[in-house]
């Protein structure tokens, strides 16, 4: 049975946020009821939406979501086209494929292929590429091998983005609970529970620390392409160390997309991340949209609220890992955060929201 609290407490509610905000980590998942997505986005002063996997459909399922090809132009005729300037993407490009495949038989065929799906995308109006955490965790060649983040074969892919001026949206690595045993110890076992398949404990999958550095190896081979390392570089727990990725390699941004619980319980550290770092942080909830999911999003950017409780990974409310403070930024902190980092990093937003701002 939950406990009551007898905290006495200051409690805050932005309707909206202080500021036009991007949502520029998100997804449509397997729900293309779009109108109902703006009439939330209007409701809270989201702008502009990203569907980050433009050409993949990800449902939500018992255990965890599933993932499986999707045909990009649904997302131009049925987003862009008829809500002008409300909607961009990302595409995954060749990298939404089954894991249980080979993700390719001959590297350089696929390379080619590659180069030549994002090229197509990026002409349509693809504004990045979206890097699944399939990459390094599931996909194998054609021996059987895992095929590393940091794989040679795998460069030209990463100089093309650079050469298209496009960023590339990385996940990689989880939450460090996800790769510890499923026991009641680990701060992720309710979680892992409702999703096991996000449980990463088994000696077949590379470690926490293993996946990072050769993340990190990646983006610095490649100074000229700019990286948006998603969830806080998914090292919320270790904000130090975010703070040096991010002083030492320029062509590197982070989003805090599903990690406001783990800032929220470190509210001193996050604020200090957060305004030292104000040029380099973007907007992104990846959750499923609500009016509830994304206001909690401003309490906790523009309040001192204390002791209150997050979203579940999920956008739901009805569970929770730990209650979190808010980190009260200065305005013109949130004002680079919701919308203008995003008008610098991605091609043509500014132009498209030259009339929103």
């Amino acid at each position: 049975m939950a406990t009551r609290c007898y905290l006495f407490r200051q409690e805050h509610f932005p309707p909206k946020a202080a500021f036009p905000a991007v949502d520029g980590h998100n997804h449509l998942w397997d729900n293309w009821n779009v109108e109902e997505l703006l009439k939330v986005m209007e409701a809270v002063g989201i702008i502009c939406y990203c569907d980050l996997t433009a050409n993949v459909n990800i449902s939500w399922r018992e255990g965890g979501y599933s993932i499986g090809r999707r045909r990009i132009e649904d997302f131009f005729e049925n987003c862009v086209a008829q809500y002008p300037d409300k909607f961009y993407c990302f595409t995954a490009a060749t990298f939404a494929a089954p894991t249980d495949k080979p993700l390719f038989e001959d590297s350089q065929k696929f390379v080619d292929e590659t180069l030549e799906l994002l090229n197509r995308h990026v002409k349509m109006g693809a504004r990045g590429l979206k890097i699944l955490k399939e990459l390094g965790l599931h996909y194998k060649d054609a021996s059987g091998k895992l095929i590393r983040t940091d794989d040679d074969r795998l460069a030209p892919i990463w100089e093309e983005a650079g050469k298209l001026g496009i960023p590339v949206l990385m996940h990689q690595s989880d939450p460090s609970g996800f790769f510890e045993p499923m026991t009641p110890e680990n701060e992720h076992y309710e979680s892992l529970k409702k999703y096991p398949s996000w449980s990463f404990a088994d000696p077949k999958f590379p470690r926490k620390a293993e996946l990072l550095k050769r993340r990190d190896n990646l983006i610095r081979r490649h100074p000229k392409t700019t990286f948006i390392l998603a969830h806080v570089a998914n090292f919320a727990e270790n904000l130090p160390y975010v703070s040096r990725l991010l002083d030492e390699n320029p062509n590197v941004y982070i989003d805090f997309s599903a990690r406001m619980d783990e800032l929220g319980r470190q509210p001193y550290t996050a604020r200090k991340l957060f305004i030292r770092h104000q040029d380099r942080i973007l907007f992104g909830t990846d959750m499923p949209a609500s009016v509830e999911m994304y206001r909690c999003h401003f309490r906790f950017l523009e309040t001192f609220d204390e002791n209150f409780i997050p979203p579940d990974y999920d956008g739901t409310f009805g569970r929770y890992r730990w209650k979190i403070s808010g980190i009260g930024l200065p305005k013109e902190v949130l004002k680079k955060i919701y919308h203008q980092n995003a008008l610098e990093i991605i091609p043509g937003l500014k132009e498209d929201l030259k009339n929103s701002i």
